[in-house]
């Protein structure tokens, strides 16, 4: 019997990019946040400028509130500006040894992906 040829599956709209984009952005949050209390704007704001441009995420809120829940950032101060309530994040112990752990793996992970990908000799 002859082998089956896959059908080309349609785009589903989900790019590589926005996978890791997903997957990182609560550790650049964290990160951001080790260095010192920021609010929602600011950290978006801080991605782009140190991106040039070229990372940002459009879910910052939905981050932050899980991070919350997970005990990683917790409201260190609020404040109202112009009428509006601006919370300020910063980073826990907990969100300190899981950025820490999750740094590592990462690494880690990319080291081994590194190897895989170079070109046979």
């Amino acid at each position: 019997m002859g082998r089956r040829r896959k059908k080309h599956l349609p785009d589903t709209g989900h790019s590589f990019i926005s996978y890791f984009k997903r997957a990182t952005s609560p550790l650049i949050v964290l990160h951001f946040l080790s260095e010192k209390p920021m609010y929602g704007y600011e950290i978006s704001a801080e991605m782009k400028a140190r991106s040039n441009g070229k990372y940002s995420i459009s879910i910052l809120y939905p981050v932050l509130y899980r991070l919350e829940e997970q005990g990683y950032v917790e409201i260190s101060a609020t404040e109202v500006t112009d009428g509006r309530a601006r919370s300020y994040y910063c980073i826990t112990d907990a969100g300190r040894a899981y950025l820490e752990t999750t740094q590592r793996e990462y690494r880690e992970i990319s080291s081994i992906y590194e190897s895989l990908m170079e070109q046979k000799q």
